[in-house]
């Protein structure tokens, strides 16, 4: 059957019991609940912004003002949650120059210059979002876009952010030369005969160039939060947990203005830099910890790179880059001691690490931790967790750390990896499966902007592990492929679990908050491959139809 749109039904039932009565009730559904006293039914009452009841039974929750919306068999879940995004970056490059999809040198230079051509003053130019292993794996340089700048200093950054390219112009206004030293924890990339930078800049090299950027002005981040809520909505996310663009503070503030003109559709958990910890110490001493739309109280700290830029830490050097390991993009004694110290006043933290190296490094820290306050719920996260030792997989569920991982990625990593590491690590590379069988709290989410701010897109890669040049079929490592059910309980049940939010939402039963998001295909039903091809019809948030694709 077509979809054509939900039926408000005309028939109006009379209570007659003690139920409270629902404001509406969706049936006729196939719904997956995440709760496994409760797991399928076929109706959901709502009244405000909670759940009344969720079962087959719905007729004694109906009022005569109660409306009944008649699902057709349509699959309904717990609202989406994505537990690693960068939302107002991401909302930046829906509207600014977007080279993921360019895929050779030629086509780089043609899609930069129709954008300046039509970009106005001599603003910053940001964004980019590029990939050069799309090409072959060639650099881009400052050479292919001096001359077709128009005048604009430029840093478009590669896809996964640890990597990015700055015209000549930038690299003045950042008083970058060919004697400028690389920092520690980055890389001035420069050309080995000239000794000239060639304008790429890895990890803590890009602080030289954004710390000469002007942060956008409110009105321009206000424009931007509403593109990223929009599109969050419409992929059938009704939360988020924010890892900051401009270090956590000023995206905050950006959602306790827009929580407080009443215009936050979304619920958000927002991280700030685990360098300002003392700083969110006393913020949430004097404001606590936010409300059921907006939180706070997490921070986001980094121990390495990305495997594309080949700055994750390893224990052996890369395959293509035989004389490095990758970097340490923190000075590792100081993120111990701000980890142990945050730690110790109670905030939440989560820090990124993607080589083997980084990740022991980083399990080791918060095994520190839990032993210094074994009483601690501590919820330790490791964000993206992506190359483990088979030592790393056991001790996640051993020290209840949680892998916050991004499916996406496995199979857009898969293309290339091999040009990087041996067939040993990359066994271990994106292990949902094995970290799930040792009952570890895995969580999903996207990354955005890097991958696709897309929940069916993460499902249907967890569960394939097909990659995006469909090279590989049976699966990418076919042996690390999970269930749907599994896939979904990443994406929900997980998720608000690692958020310290499990008694109010990631799943569907009385008393949780009304999140839930109706898809158009049941994604039990159909062909692993065709999952990708489900659409998002309905997104509810605190019970309200915060998104209709009718």
């Amino acid at each position: 059957m077509i979809f054509t749109g939900f039926v408000f039904l005309s028939i109006h039932l009379i209570s007659c019991n003690r139920h409270p009565v629902a404001d509406r009730i969706y049936l006729n559904a196939k719904i997956w609940t995440g709760d496994s006293t409760n797991p399928e039914a076929k109706a959901i009452a709502i009244k405000d912004s909670m759940i009344l009841y969720v079962g087959d039974d719905y007729e004694s929750y109906a009022g005569s003002q109660t409306s009944l919306i008649d699902l057709h068999s349509k699959m309904l879940v717990p609202g989406f949650i994505d537990n690693h995004v960068h939302f107002l970056d991401g909302g930046y490059y829906l509207a600014n120059i977007n080279l993921r999809d360019v895929k050779s040198k030629a086509n780089f230079i043609s899609v930069f210059h129709h954008y300046t051509d039509s970009a106005k003053g001599n603003s910053w130019i940001k964004g980019g979002n590029w990939d050069h292993e799309a090409w072959g794996g060639q650099l881009p340089s400052k050479d292919w876009i001096d001359s077709i700048s128009g005048g604009h200093p430029v840093f478009i950054s590669r896809y996964d952010g640890h990597m990015g390219l700055a015209n000549s112009i930038a690299l003045k206004l950042a008083g970058i030369t060919k004697n400028t030293p690389s920092p520690s924890g980055g890389e001035i990339v420069k050309d080995p005969k000239t000794g000239e930078p060639t304008g790429i800049l890895r990890d803590a090299a890009t602080k030289l160039v954004f710390s000469v950027i002007t942060n956008p002005s409110e009105k321009e981040l206000d424009e931007t939060l509403s593109r990223a809520a929009a599109h969050a909505l419409s992929h059938g996310f009704t939360q988020v947990h924010d890892m900051g663009t401009y270090g956590g503070w000023i995206d905050m503030a950006s959602y306790r203005r827009a929580e407080a003109a009443g215009k936050l559709p979304i619920r958000i958990y927002s991280f700030v830099a685990i360098r300002s910890w003392q700083k969110l110490d006393s913020f949430v001493k004097k404001n606590g910890w936010g409300d059921d739309f907006l939180r706070w109280g997490g921070l986001k700290g980094f121990v390495d790179g990305s495997l594309g830029s080949t700055t994750a830490w390893f224990y052996k050097p890369y395959l293509d880059a035989p004389n490095s390991t990758g970097l340490q993009v923190t000075d590792t004694n100081l993120l111990r001691k701000w980890i142990l110290a945050a730690d110790s006043v109670g905030l939440h933290i989560a820090t990124h690490a993607i080589g083997d190296h980084a990740n022991d490094w980083i399990l080791n820290v918060y095994e520190e931790a839990e032993k210094l306050h074994p009483d601690k719920d501590h919820r330790f996260r490791v964000e993206h967790a992506q190359h483990l030792t088979q030592d790393a997989i056991d001790r996640f569920a051993k020290l209840q750390v949680v892998p916050s991982m991004q499916p996406f990625h496995a199979i857009d990593d898969g293309k290339w990896a091999a040009k990087r590491l041996d067939t040993a690590r990359l066994k271990r590379t994106y292990v949902f499966r094995s970290l799930l069988e040792t009952h570890a709290n895995v969580t999903f989410g996207s990354d955005w902007p890097v991958a696709p701010l897309d929940p069916i897109a993460g499902i249907y890669a967890a569960v394939t592990r097909r990659t995006l040049d469909d090279k590989n079929p049976g699966g990418w490592f076919p042996e690390q492929k999970i269930s749907v059910d599994q896939a979904l309980r990443c994406y929900t049940v997980n998720n608000a679990w690692a958020g310290f939010q499990e008694n109010r939402t990631g799943k569907l039963k009385s008393g949780m908050l009304a999140d839930f998001t109706v898809l158009s295909e049941d994604l039990f039903s159909i062909a692993p491959e065709n999952i990708r091809d489900t659409k998002i019809l309905l997104t509810v948030v605190n019970g309200k139809e915060a998104y209709s694709k009718r």
